[in-house]
């Protein structure tokens, strides 16, 4: 390959990088690699077990952009019925972390209700914070809410 043929491919691949790392994020926060939302764990099991539990691949609906597993079909039931009562707040990224203006991946092992709605933080460390004064973190992240997607 041509020198000018590399330092081409070079530049389309950092205009191509720039433009993802500055484009709209999903509503929902999904790995990479899969389109799960809350990472496969069962967002009905929070409300009706008060513990995560894993989905089953065989129990899946979609719904917003992301696939939602769950461990019983009544629990996918409760889901159809309303989706947005059981969504993890702000898409299932950190809820710390958004109201703090930012967007980390939610981990559906740190999580809590709190009012009736699901939120997920990043880890046990923020966790901590979070609940430390989610009261004020749930005005500001409703505030950035969502809007930080842009």
């Amino acid at each position: 390959m041509n020198t000018l043929y590399k330092c081409s491919l070079v530049f389309i691949s950092l205009i191509l990088f720039s433009a993802a790392s500055h484009a709209a994020k999903d509503e929902i926060y999904t790995s990479f690699l899969s389109k799960a939302g809350a990472g496969g764990y069962d967002v009905v099991a929070y409300f009706t077990d008060s513990k995560p539990v894993k989905g089953d691949k065989n129990l899946k609906t979609e719904y917003k952009n992301a696939k939602w597993y769950f461990s019983n079909a009544a629990n996918l039931e409760l889901f159809r019925e309303n989706p947005d009562k059981y969504l993890p707040q702000y898409g299932g990224y950190c809820a710390w972390a958004v109201a703090e203006g930012n967007l980390y991946a939610g981990d559906p092992l740190h999580w809590s209700v709190h009012n009736e709605k699901l939120y997920l933080n990043y880890d046990a460390e923020v966790r901590e914070k979070w609940l430390a004064e989610k009261e004020r973190f749930i005005v500001e992240g409703d505030m950035n809410w969502p809007g930080i997607l842009n």
